[in-house]
Formats: C-alpha cells, sequence, structure tokens
C-alpha cells in the first residue's frame, strides 16, 4: 500500500555569475584587499550554483543540504546587490519540470532575468528533492518514519511559501509547475503524506483505535482536498505527471478513509455496538473493492482487503448467531474525529544547518545607497561652508584691489614697482603664466567632446534595442510578452538626460571662464614681464614721502595686517572642514537591524548638524569679522586719499595699479576654474564609462531575452495545430436514408489474400509489371539445363511485402543467415554457383539497346516515374 508520490526536479541552464558580479565589485568598491575578497566570494557563488544545480543530485541529505546553502546564499546575496533588468542583469533560465514539450516544439522553459525567480526555482528543486529523499526512506522503523515525516513537510512548506511569494518574484506569468494553483496542490499532496506516515508511525506503535482512526481520517481528508485540487484546475489534468498523479490520491483517499473506518470499528465492538462495527467494515469493505477494481495498477490494496473482510466474516456470524444487533446505514454513522499532527514547515532562511554568508562584510544596498544619499548630504554642507568662506574672500581682495590697496602704501615714492605688485608677478610666473592657462582652455574642448561621444554612444545602444524590441512586438503582437524597452530604459534615459544637461552647463561656465580671462589677458601679460619691462609699463607720479610717516598709513597697514591674519585662519578652517569624517556604515545597519528600514534623511541631517555645527559658528564668526575690517579700511582710506596729491600722473598709476591688482586676482581664479573643470571632465569621463558599461550590460541582457524569447515562440508555434479544428456536417459522415425503407446493413469489406489490381490503395506505388512473353525472331533459343527445380511460379499480379522465406529453397542454393551480405561472396565460406536455368524454361531475352523498348510492349514516357514525386 506505501506508494507515495515525489515530484521531479526542474533543470536549469548554465550562468556565468563571475564576468557581471565582479564587474560590478570592481565599479564600486576600490582596489584593495576589500575588493579581491568580494571577488573571491563571487566565484565561491558560482561554484555553489554548479554544485546545486549544474549537476544530476542524488536522493540524499547531503544533495538537500548543498540546495538549502545555495537558497539561503541567495536570500543573502539579494539585499546586498542591485539585481534588476536595468542594473546588474542575469537572466537566468529554468525549464518546466513537468511539460516535457514534444519532438520538434521542445519543452517548455522560461527565461527571466530576476534573482527572484531564481530563488523560486532553487526553492522548488529542494521541496522536490525533499520529497525524493522522503519516498526513499525506509518506513519499517522508526528513524525512516521520523525522517519521511520531517522532509514531507519541508517540501509542503517550500511549496506554500511559492504559493505565497512568486507572483511577486516575478514580473510576468510562471510557468505552469511554480504557478500558484500547481505548488498549492503539491504542498497540499506533501502534507497528506506526511500525514500518513503519522498513520503508519502510530500503527507501528500499536496506539489506540481512537488515535489511529483520527490519523487516519485526517489523512483521508488531506488527500480528498488534493485530489479535488488536482481535478478541477483548468491545466493541471493535461500534463502526465499529474494523470499519474490522480488515481493515488483517489486510492489513497479511499484507502485512509477505510483504515479510518475499519479502526473505528474496533471501537464499537469494544463498546458493543455491533451493528455499527458491522457498518463500518462493509463500508470499508466497499472502499478497498473500489480501490481494487479502479487503482489496481497504483496501490494494492490486498492486504487490507483480507484484513477487512475476516473482521467483516467474524462481525456479521457473531452478530446473527449471538447479538442480532441491527445494522445502521453509513450515513446515519456517528463521523469520525479528525487529529492534525503535521504542519508545513516555516521557510526562514537560513534552512542551510552548515550555511556561512561569502558575503557577510559587503553591506546591503539599503546602506548602501543611504551611504550614497549620505555623501552628497556632506558634500553639499562642506561646500556651502567653502564657497561662503571663498566668496567672502574675493569680496575682500575685490574691495581691496578697488581702494589700490596694499599697493597704494607701498607706492608712496610713485617711481618704484609695489612690494604686493611684484610678489603677485612672481607668482603668476611660478604658476605658469599665459602658458598654463592657455594650454589649459585649449584641453577643454577635447575633454567636452569625449564625453559627448561616451554619452552619444549609450544613448545610441538604448534606441537601437528599443527599435527592435518594437518592431518584434509589432510583428508578435501579444505574444511578445516581456517588459517594453522603452519603460524599462526610463531610469537611464532620464539619467543619460541628466548628464547632457551637466555638459551643456559645463559649457556655458566655460564660456564665462574664457570670456574673463580675455577682459584680464592684457594685464596678466603685464605681470608675467620682468620687473625691469613690468616697472617701465608703471606711469610715474611725483613722490609722496610726505606720507610715509603719517598715522593714517600706519592704521591702514594695521587693519590690513589684521585682515590677512581672518584670511590665513579661513584656510585653516576651510581644511578642518574638509577633513570631517564620520561612518555612517554602523548607524544604517543599526537603524536596518532594528527597524527594517532607514529613515536617511533624519539620521544623515542630524549627524551633520552635530558635526559642523561649530564650523558652522566659526565661518559666521569670520564674516562678521571681515565686515568689521573692511568697514573700518574703508573709512581710513578715505582720509589717507585726501592726504594725497591728485594730478593725472597719480591718477593713472594708481588705476594701472588697481588692474595690476585685479589681474593677479582674476588669474588664480581662471587657474583654479580650468583646473577645477579639467577634473570635472576626467571625473566625468569614468562616470560616464560606467553608464555606457551599464547600458551595454542591459542592451546585451536584453538580447540574450529575446533570442531565448524568439527562440521560445518558435517552438510554441510548431506545437501549434496547422489548421484549426472544424465539425464535419452530417451529411458527410452519415450515409442519406431512404424514407420509409428498412436501414441498410452495414457493408463488409472483404479483403481477399491477393488483391486485384483496381483494389490496390492507391498511397502504395503501381505493381511492376511482369515480364513480356515474347519470343523475338533474331533471338537464339536456349537450350535448357535439366535440374532439380520446380516449376517456377507465375509473377503475382499485385505488389507483394517483404520476401520473407516461407518456402523451402531451390537445390544447390543456401539459405541466407542473418545479417547477409550478397556482396561479400566467401565470407561464410559458401562457394559461387552460377545461375542455371530451370528445365522447360527459356531464358529471357537479351535487353534491346538503351534507345529502344521491348517489342510489343506499351512504352511509357521517360518523364514519367513510378513512384509519386515528394
Amino acid at each position: 500500500m506505501a506508494t507515495f508520490i515525489s515530484v521531479p526536479l526542474k533543470k536549469s541552464s548554465d550562468v556565468d555569475l563571475v564576468k557581471p558580479l565582479s564587474k560590478y565589485v570592481t565599479s564600486t568598491y576600490p582596489a584593495g584587499d576589500e575588493q579581491a575578497e568580494y571577488i573571491r566570494a563571487v566565484e565561491e557563488l558560482n561554484k555553489l550554483r554548479r554544485s546545486a544545480l549544474g549537476r544530476p543530485l542524488d536522493k540524499h541529505e547531503s544533495s538537500l543540504e548543498i540546495l538549502l546553502r545555495y537558497y539561503d546564499q541567495l536570500c543573502a546575496v539579494e539585499p546586498k546587490f542591485p539585481f534588476s533588468e536595468n542594473q546588474l542583469c542575469l537572466t537566468f533560465t529554468w525549464k518546466d519540470a513537468f511539460d516535457k514539450g514534444s519532438l520538434f516544439g521542445g519543452s517548455v522553459k522560461l527565461a527571466l532575468a530576476s534573482l527572484g525567480y531564481e530563488k523560486t526555482c532553487v526553492l522548488f528543486n529542494a521541496a522536490a528533492l525533499a520529497s525524493q529523499i522522503a519516498s526513499e526512506q525506509n518506513l519499517e522503523n522508526d528513524e525512516g518514519l521520523k525522517n519521511a515525516a520531517k522532509f514531507y513537510q519541508l517540501a509542503s512548506g517550500a511549496f506554500s511559501h511559492i504559493k505565497d511569494t512568486v507572483l511577486s518574484a516575478l514580473n510576468r506569468e510562471p510557468t505552469m509547475d511554480i504557478a500558484p494553483e500547481t505548488v498549492g496542490t503539491l504542498s497540499m499532496i506533501m502534507l497528506a503524506q506526511a500525514q500518513e506516515v503519522f498513520f503508519l508511525k502510530a500503527t507501528t506503535d500499536r496506539m489506540k483505535d481512537a488515535v489511529i482512526a483520527k490519523l487516519s481520517n485526517q489523512a483521508a481528508e488531506f488527500y480528498g482536498d488534493a485530489f479535488k485540487q488536482c481535478q478541477y484546475k483548468d491545466n493541471l489534468p493535461k500534463y502526465f505527471y499529474f494523470q499519474e498523479v490522480l488515481p493515488v490520491l483517489a486510492a489513497k483517499h479511499c484507502i485512509m478513509q477505510a483504515n479510518a473506518e475499519l479502526h473505528q470499528s474496533v471501537l464499537a465492538k469494544q463498546k458493543k455496538r455491533f451493528g455499527e462495527e458491522i457498518a463500518r467494515l462493509q463500508h470499508a469493505a466497499e472502499l478497498v473493492k473500489t480501490v481494487a477494481s479502479r487503482y489496481d495498477e497504483y496501490v494494492s490494496v490486498k492486504d487490507l482487503t483480507d484484513k477487512i473482510n475476516r473482521s467483516l466474516v467474524a462481525a456479521k456470524k457473531d452478530n446473527d448467531f449471538i447479538y442480532h444487533d441491527r445494522v445502521p446505514e453509513v450515513k446515519d454513522l456517528e463521523p469520525i474525529g479528525k487529529a492534525v499532527l503535521v504542519k508545513a514547515t516555516a521557510i526562514s532562511p537560513p534552512l542551510s544547518q552548515k550555511f556561512a554568508d561569502v558575503f557577510e562584510k559587503m553591506v546591503p544596498m539599503a546602506v548602501q545607497q543611504s551611504m550614497t544619499v549620505y555623501s552628497q548630504r556632506k558634500s553639499e554642507t562642506v561646500n556651502r561652508l567653502v564657497g561662503t568662506m571663498r566668496e567672502a574672500t574675493n569680496l575682500c581682495n575685490g574691495v581691496l584691489a578697488s581702494l589700490n590697496l596694499p599697493a597704494a602704501l607701498e607706492d608712496l615714492s610713485g617711481d618704484s614697482i609695489p612690494q604686493s605688485i611684484a610678489e603677485k608677478s612672481r607668482s603668476i610666473v611660478q604658476q605658469g603664466g599665459l602658458q598654463s592657462i592657455e594650454q589649459l582652455i585649449k584641453d577643454l574642448p577635447e575633454l567636452l567632446t569625449r564625453n559627448r561621444e561616451i554619452l552619444d554612444e549609450a544613448l545610441k545602444m538604448l534606441d537601437d534595442e528599443e527599435t527592435t524590441d518594437n518592431e518584434l512586438r509589432a510583428k508578435f503582437n501579444q505574444r511578445w510578452n516581456r517588459t517594453p524597452s522603452g519603460d524599462l530604459y526610463k531610469p537611464l534615459r532620464a539619467e543619460g538626460a541628466n548628464f547632457r544637461s551637466i555638459l551643456d552647463k559645463a559649457v556655458q561656465a566655460d564660456q564665462v571662464v574664457k570670456d574673463r580671462y580675455n577682459a584680464h589677458c592684457e594685464m596678466i601679460a603685464l605681470l608675467c614681464k620682468p620687473e625691469s619691462e613690468l616697472s617701465a609699463a608703471l606711469p610715474s607720479a611725483n613722490p609722496m614721502k610726505t606720507l610715509q610717516g603719517s598715522e593714517v598709513v600706519n592704521v591702514l597697514r594695521a587693519q590690513l595686517a589684521q585682515l590677512d591674519e581672518v584670511k590665513r585662519e579661513r584656510e585653516a578652517l576651510e581644511s578642518d572642514i574638509k577633513g570631517v569624517t564620520f561612518d555612517m556604515c554602523g548607524t544604517f545597519l543599526t537603524a536596518l537591524a532594528k527597524d527594517g528600514a532607514i529613515n536617511e534623511e533624519q539620521l544623515s541631517l542630524g549627524q551633520l548638524d552635530k558635526m559642523y555645527s561649530e564650523h558652522n559658528q566659526k565661518v559666521q564668526a569670520s564674516l562678521r569679522q571681515q565686515e568689521e575690517l573692511l568697514g573700518k579700511i574703508q573709512v581710513a582710506h578715505q582720509e589717507f586719499s585726501s592726504l594725497k596729491q591728485s594730478n593725472t600722473e597719480a591718477n593713472q598709476r594708481e588705476e594701472v595699479l588697481k588692474k595690476l591688482a585685479s589681474a593677479h586676482d582674476s588669474y588664480v581664479e581662471i587657474s583654479s576654474n580650468l583646473r577645477e573643470g579639467t577634473k570635472f571632465y576626467n571625473d566625468l569621463t569614468e562616470i560616464l564609462l560606467k553608464f555606457q558599461n551599464k547600458c551595454c550590460d542591459i542592451v546585451f541582457a536584453r538580447k540574450t531575452e529575446r533570442d531565448e524569447l524568439l527562440k521560445e515562440l518558435q517552438q510554441s508555434i510548431a506545437r501549434e495545430p496547422s489548421a484549426p479544428n472544424f465539425n464535419v456536417p452530417a451529411y458527410q459522415s452519415q450515409p442519406p436514408t431512404a424514407p420509409g425503407g428498412p436501414t441498410p446493413a452495414p457493408r463488409t469489406i472483404f479483403v481477399p489474400p491477393q488483391a486485384p489490381p483496381q483494389t490496390q490503395d492507391k498511397s502504395l506505388p503501381p505493381a511492376r509489371p511482369p515480364p513480356p512473353n515474347l519470343t523475338p525472331a533474331a533471338s537464339t533459343p536456349v537450350t535448357p539445363t535439366p535440374t532439380g527445380n520446380p516449376p517456377p511460379v507465375a509473377p503475382p499480379s499485385a505488389a507483394q511485402g517483404p520476401p520473407y522465406p516461407a518456402y523451402q529453397g531451390y537445390p544447390q542454393y543456401f539459405q541466407m543467415p542473418m545479417g547477409y551480405n550478397p556482396y561479400a561472396y566467401g565470407q561464410y565460406n559458401v562457394p559461387y554457383v552460377p545461375y542455371q536455368a530451370p528445365p522447360g524454361q527459356a531464358g529471357y531475352p537479351g535487353a534491346p539497346p538503351g534507345t529502344q523498348g521491348y517489342p510489343g510492349y506499351p512504352q511509357q514516357p521517360s518523364q514519367q516515374n513510378y513512384y509519386p514525386q515528394q
């Protein structure tokens, strides 16, 4: 009776995990020990997949352990990599476990770029292998019964988990083997078998009949529910697997119910209810009789039938002779109780006992994304503080340049180069002068062109693949049931549009820098000249030596010294702001483990405010101090200007000195802007290359998916009938009956042993005609040689079947053994005997020339063939 159902495994195509995952690791993590460790982990994951799916698995617990370990690793790695169609695209192909396909169409399979699909199929295989391991257990001992119950409950839980998660894990309709209705049915079957194992355990341990009856009745209910689910689903009964399973489920339902009635009859006998005992035994006998008559080829119930019949005969005998108790109807019997001792195992990773995450040190994607946003927030905060200080410094330099300070204080003699102007000239020369700026300006268009080409090439790949996808969608219509490329590429196109906008803004910023350079180019060139030429280019003025010891000059110099000190403090503060660091990874991990989600904005803003609040106060204090000093300097400069002698030469000299000071500041700012622009373009090149690689990867994955889908469509088209079904009219299928006349008897077709030529099947080639019985006048009669051969038999008028040797051969000829080769004489040491005509038969006439036919025989057209052409 112990016939248990197991589930076949799904088969997967080979997938290379190393290349795409390693590429993501190298592009995301910097080179070093961490990157090398993650690449080794990727290789271990690939080896684990090959061990779990790349070879046939034994029906042993160690094989199940490998599958569960791979499933646990997939669950652990899923939040750490951006597995999706438009990011890290890995296409997994799995065949249907039940639909074996056809000779020309092939088996049904589905290819999806979804890690959830891979997890679902791996869990299905784990459940299927668990069912196979359970069915191989020895149910004669306690250990086998315990293991069988454990594995059946694990299989039931796995199938139930797939039922609840498969639709959310896949973005399209799944294959029938992992569809919710299929795995729900399989889960119920596994649970019923686990309940039956507990029934067998209770029977082996000779527990009370009341307990055994309840266990058996519950198993019967489980089998009945599973049978109904199989029978009433539209798609399941068409599979050969379920065609074999349905009779087993029906038989098991009857057998478990018969066992429940058998053990309940024992209770009735103990309670002196002999009529109830007979009724239950009769019901049990009817159930096993049904099994024996309908499902005997699937399940044997001989032992159970004998046991029930013996009990029934004894009960009837005792009741007829002793008790005379009334036998009630089955519908009037009290229902048997039920006892559920099984439960589907909850699927909560890790399922493997030996699982160790090879990516343990890699943080989840949620933390990585939070870290990225946090880094952007931190950069914005730093840039805001540093930008505020730099704007204040530029404002200060502009005010001093408009006042010609400190050059005005240094040019009291009126005929020498001021010290500050000389220092600025030397600074420009040391930084490369005009040549360095012109080279930087010349390099910018090349960098811009390179970035535009990379971006255009990436977007062109998306456009080409989307065009192909739209053409195939228009060709196959609803059959082309994959995500449209236009919808899939929306994030990438938005990212590309953002890059193009950045490049356009960069072009505008480059033009602003060039215009500023053109405005100050003449004065910058003057600063690049030697001191003698610079001194000669400066207009001379009357000496102002009377101001050298004045109090106003001393006050201005003291205030300028304080302003320089503010600038130096500001530079130190900028370095401190850029040097602030804090590892938010631990904070995000703690929040993720505690709440299951990360409130990045709240955590990041709170931490940034804590880190930069003190620096923000120092920046504001520096700005206030600068504002106070500039106000005092402007007041002192007005007094200083009133004391100076005013003439044309002095005004011209002061104007040139102002332009030189402004040119120096512009040179420093332009050089800084150009270097930042060069760095920006170089950094953007790396980002665009990553974007291009991302586009290339997703386009390649889409092409692979497209090829798989095209192959699947071709197979499905090959499986479809070439013409639709139609009904034959009644007058064509039934001969007309004469009105009022008797119904004619059906015609009997008699086929004689040798059918006449007119009854020959038209599908066969025409019979070869017999040779002509003519004796040409020119031919010489052949003298026959007397032999012992029987007279020849006339050739048949119709084509015959294979010439099986059903008669005795001619004398002097040997029967051909099996495998005889008529072209290899001597292989059986048989001498060659030339043909000798039998007595009384003339030989055939010689063949006419090739261009003539036999005389007196109708000629056949040369182009007509005996056999129909294919």
